[in-house]
């Protein structure tokens, strides 16, 4: 198959093993030597090319987008790579915070698409669509002359293929239960699998964890001797103009992102450019925070939010965010979330704020059943429960459920997120 176009190399992409679109899978059969054959093959376009890697169960794409922010701010050329995508997987791309070029991307893929046919046969090193968009991303980075990577971990760490970079910082920004059936149906486990990106001598940062989880980073950074160090975020605030938050040394930072729990993700990028710089920040390039945008993470589009909680403890913040900005107001949630969720954890802790709830598929094979999804609700004491298979139809739904004064909120999933934000935001019109 030629890769000419934009779409024909959507085509090429969606022929690939894509795990992020299953949830029963074998995680212990994954490993680096699929994106590291792919690597090879391309001339190793990681070697040399100094990386942020950034883990953790939340917050690790907040946190590489606020170190792409404050790297530029520093006149550095950054290369960012994240994951899933809301709408594109052009997304996942980004040179100095901008969609890599269609014609960029398409050329990069064509060019390694013989290395990936060469490796399709080999059963140990054939590439996924995972490994794929991890190797394009570096291909793209080095050619474009990026000076350094901001690289979000996938899922988990250790045998994650963004593994592969050349990291010169590490962060695992919080540590959850998820994704049990892979990682691990203990803090200590998860906290274990996470921590597999530190390596000798590079310096290795996390934010507050339950001592059980930093008990297992702590081991692991032993065991590869590399220096950890925790960093917090002090006098936390926040209201309808985003975050106020002080760093340990008393520098004052502010952004219109929302929720308090957003300021250790914000004061962790500071902390990793500054190790990866080797010099503080200046107040100019601190600044560069207030500009900041954060797609489904707490995005106000018009009159509804949008965030992208898919754990427990995420939805906790959600719930506490939305009680701190608009005390007494109740919620109709257009609701998606994934089969290997805690889905019954996660609607406990949106009950106390909702009025309605209508439960829908994000995504045919990932996504709960809505009518399972909906029994859920109802046991987590949600009176006002409905489920509509399609997207669209519950955002509807949910809208004609509000009373006045309510709220409507998308959440539980990245991909109800990248279903529906576009239509959020064509209805809510120019800004």
């Amino acid at each position: 198959m030629s890769i000419e176009t934009l779409r024909e190399a959507e085509r090429y992409l969606d022929g690939l093993i894509n795990r992020e679109q299953k949830t029963q899978y074998d995680y212990e059969r994954l490993g680096l030597g699929p994106i590291r054959a792919l690597l090879a093959a391309a001339g190793h376009p990681e070697r040399g090319f100094p990386c942020l890697l950034i883990a953790g169960s939340k917050g690790k794409g907040t946190t590489t987008l606020a170190a792409e922010q404050l790297l530029r701010a520093a006149g550095r050329r950054v290369g960012t790579f994240t994951k899933p995508h809301l709408e594109s997987w052009r997304e996942r791309f980004r040179i100095d915070g901008e969609l890599v070029p269609e014609a960029d991307l398409v050329r990069a893929l064509a060019d390694l698409q013989p290395a990936i046919e060469a490796l399709r046969g080999d059963t140990e090193r054939c590439p996924s669509f995972f490994d794929v968009t991890v190797a394009l991303a570096l291909l793209l980075f080095r050619r474009a002359g990026a000076d350094v990577g901001a690289i979000e971990v996938g899922l988990g760490g250790r045998l994650d293929s963004t593994n592969a970079v050349d990291a010169r910082v590490t962060v695992v920004t919080a540590i959850q239960l998820e994704h049990t059936d892979k990682l691990g149906d203990t803090l200590e486990a998860i906290g274990r699998e996470k921590a597999g990106i530190f390596r000798k001598g590079v310096p290795a940062l996390h934010g507050p964890l339950h001592p059980e989880a930093w008990g297992a980073i702590a081991a692991q950074a032993i065991a590869a001797d590399a220096p950890l160090d925790e960093v917090t975020a002090h006098e936390a605030r926040c209201d309808h103009d985003g975050i106020r938050f002080r760093l340990a040394d008393g520098r004052a930072l502010q952004s219109p992102v929302l929720g308090v729990h957003q300021a250790t993700n914000l004061a962790l990028a500071v902390r990793a450019v500054e190790v990866w710089l080797g010099r503080q920040l200046s107040a100019r390039e601190l600044e560069s925070l207030g500009a900041l945008r954060l797609p489904a993470r707490l995005e106000r589009i018009g009159e509804a939010l949008v965030d992208d909680a898919h754990t427990p403890d995420s939805a906790r913040a959600l719930r506490e965010t939305l009680e701190r900005l608009w005390p007494g107001t109740r919620f109709a949630f257009v609701l998606s979330i994934s089969r290997d969720k805690d889905a019954a954890g996660l609607l406990a802790e949106l009950a106390p704020v909702t009025r309605a709830c209508v439960a829908t598929a994000a995504e045919p094979t990932r996504s709960l059943d809505p009518e399972e999804l909906a029994t859920l609700a109802w046991a987590a004491g949600i009176e006002k429960v409905e489920s509509e298979p399609d997207p669209l139809q519950a955002l509807a739904r949910a809208r004609s459920l509000l009373l006045p004064g309510d709220r409507l909120c998308v959440t539980g999933s990245i991909f109800l997120a990248g279903r529906l934000r576009r239509h959020l935001v064509a209805a809510a019109g120019p800004v």
